[in-house]
C-alpha cells in the first residue's frame, strides 16, 4: 500500500526535524524535574502523614495527574507544530508537485502523512506517560493509579484529534492561518473543559451544558478530562479530594470517546476530499 510508504517517509522526515527533538529534549528535562520534585514531595508527605493513607495519597495523586497533564499538553503541541505545514507548506513551496506527479493518489498522500505523524505521536505520548508512571511507581512504594492504560490511550486519542484537525486545515489554509485556527480551537476546548468542571462542582447545569457543547468543536480536552477522571482513585473522588486544576470533578461519558473517534474519521475524510479538489 503506497500510503504506508508515505507514512514511513513522513515519520523519517519528522525524526530529522529540530522541532521534534526540541520537544523530546524538553520532555526529558520535564521528567528530570518531575522526578526530583516528586521525590522531595513524597519524602515530606510520608514524614507528616505517617500511616494515614488518604493524607499521603492525595498529594501523590495531585502530583501524578499534574505530571500527566504536562505530557498531554506536550502531545497536543507536538501534534500541531509538526503537522501544521505538512500539506500547506508543501503546497506553498511547490514541493507537493514532486509527490502528486508520481503514481500516487491524493488520498494516499493525506492518509500516509496522517499515519506517519500518528505513529510518532502515539510513541511519544506512550513513552512519556509510562515514564511518569514509572517515576511514581519507583518513588511511591510501587503505587499505580487505576486504569493507566486507558488513561494514556485517551491522551493519544486527544492528540490525534489535534493532528487530524491540523492536517484538514492544511489542505485549504496557509501554514500560519492553519496554526492560529487549530491553536485557537484547542484554546476554546480548554476553556470549555474548565467551564464544564466548574459547573459540575457548583452544580450548575447551564455551565455544564455550555462546556459540553463547546467541547464538541474539538474534543481533545474532553479526552484528557476523562483520562484524568479514570486515573483518580474512586475513594478520593468520594471524599471530594480530586477537585484540582489538573484533575476532573466529572468525567465526559463513553459517548464522547466514540464521538472523538468519529470526529477523527470525519475530519480525515474531509481532509482527503479537500485535498483531492484542491487546485495545486
Amino acid at each position: 500500500m503506497k500510503a504506508l510508504t508515505i507514512a514511513r517517509l513522513t515519520f523519517l522526515e519528522a525524526r530529522r526535524r529540530w522541532l521534534l527533538w526540541a520537544v523530546v529534549l524538553l520532555g526529558i528535562a520535564f521528567l528530570g524535574i518531575f522526578a526530583v520534585g516528586f521525590w522531595f514531595m513524597y519524602r515530606d508527605v510520608t514524614r507528616y502523614a505517617g500511616s494515614r493513607l488518604v493524607q499521603a495519597l492525595q498529594p501523590v495523586n495531585i502530583f501524578f495527574i499534574a505530571g500527566l497533564y504536562v505530557v498531554n499538553f506536550l502531545t497536543v503541541v507536538l501534534a500541531i507544530l509538526t503537522s501544521v505545514d505538512t500539506v500547506a507548506g508543501e503546497i506553498a513551496s511547490g514541493t507537493i508537485h514532486t509527490i502528486v506527479t508520481k503514481p500516487l493518489r491524493r488520498w494516499e498522500v493525506v492518509l500516509g502523512k496522517w499515519l506517519g505523524y500518528a505513529v510518532m505521536l502515539g510513541g511519544f505520548t506512550t513513552l512519556m506517560g509510562v515514564a511518569v508512571l514509572g517515576i511514581v511507581w519507583l518513588m511511591a512504594d510501587h503505587y499505580l493509579p487505576p486504569n493507566p492504560a486507558q488513561g494514556i490511550a485517551l491522551m493519544v486519542l486527544g492528540g490525534l484529534v489535534a493532528l487530524t484537525l491540523s492536517i484538514l486545515g492544511g489542505t485549504r489554509l496557509s501554514t500560519l492561518t492553519n496554526g492560529v485556527v487549530v491553536f485557537m480551537s484547542y484554546g476554546l476546548a480548554f476553556i470549555a473543559g474548565w467551564i464544564e468542571q466548574v459547573g459540575s462542582m457548583l452544580h450548575s447545569a447551564p455551565a455544564v451544558d455550555i462546556g459540553i457543547v463547546v467541547s464538541l468543536l474539538m474534543p481533545s480536552e474532553a479526552m484528557w478530562k476523562r483520562a484524568a477522571y479514570l486515573m483518580q482513585p474512586s475513594f478520593l473522588r468520594e471524599l471530594g479530594m480530586t477537585n484540582t486544576p489538573f484533575g476532573a470533578a466529572s468525567a465526559p461519558s463513553q459517548i464522547m470517546v466514540i464521538y472523538a473517534i468519529l470526529y477523527i474519521a470525519v475530519a480525515l475524510f474531509l481532509a482527503v476530499r479537500s485535498f483531492q479538489t484542491r487546485d495545486l
